[in-house]
């Protein structure tokens, strides 16, 4: 797990908030604590390693609101809902679009540690794919417009001989082409390179 890893926690409720520091704080994890989304929002900056642990209810913006407002920004963080009886029905909302768990209060500690650390491994997984979907997309880049219609088609199954007659080319330059998207892709084989293209359009879609 990644040691600059933190658990970010969101609840207007002091008491609540210090328990959770120190909570968390006994199983050697970093933590920083807020009162409200808007004071996290202005302290938290996109691609910090870590998890959200967000009080549902709150006043001004709520749990639901930061979470959609992360959505809006493309911010992926995985989040954690901390939820009273009577907010279940937003807690399942909040889970609907995309909260990794949410704990009822009064929440078992083991139960509420082994969710930080689940959420903390989805953040270390969602890092190395972003990681390998950007290191795709520059190599994407260095290709030409021909470069990527050839590529395109091959990834697709067509033979050099059918490339050639759609593009009004040789079969030989064709292949010069084709050599050249596997160097610059860094592909040893024509598998690993259709893997990168369903990797690149995963990277276009986020």
């Amino acid at each position: 797990m990644n040691s600059n890893a933190t658990v970010f926690v969101v609840d207007d409720d002091s008491a609540m908030r210090n328990s959770l520091k120190w909570l968390i704080e006994t199983v050697g994890m970093r933590v920083e604590t807020f009162a409200s989304a808007e004071e996290f929002i202005k302290s938290y900056y996109p691609g910090r390693a870590g998890c959200l642990l967000l009080d549902v209810r709150m006043p001004g913006m709520s749990g639901l609101e930061l979470q959609e407002y992360f959505a809006e920004q493309n911010i992926t963080i995985p989040v954690i809902i901390i939820t009273g009886h009577g907010d279940v029905p937003m807690s399942v909302r909040a889970m609907k679009a995309g909260a990794v768990d949410f704990i009822e209060k009064p929440f078992n500690d083991e139960q509420l540690l082994d969710s930080i650390r689940s959420a903390l491994e989805i953040d270390q997984d969602q890092r190395v794919i972003q990681a390998e979907r950007a290191e795709i997309a520059a190599r994407l880049a260095q290709l030409t417009p021909r470069e990527h219609e050839v590529m395109e088609m091959v990834t697709n199954g067509k033979s050099n001989k059918e490339i050639a007659s759609a593009l009004g080319v040789s079969a030989k330059t064709v292949e010069a082409h084709r050599a050249r998207v596997m160097e610059k892709m860094e592909a040893s084989s024509l598998a690993g390179l259709v893997k990168m293209v369903i990797a690149a359009n995963l990277y276009k879609d986020h």
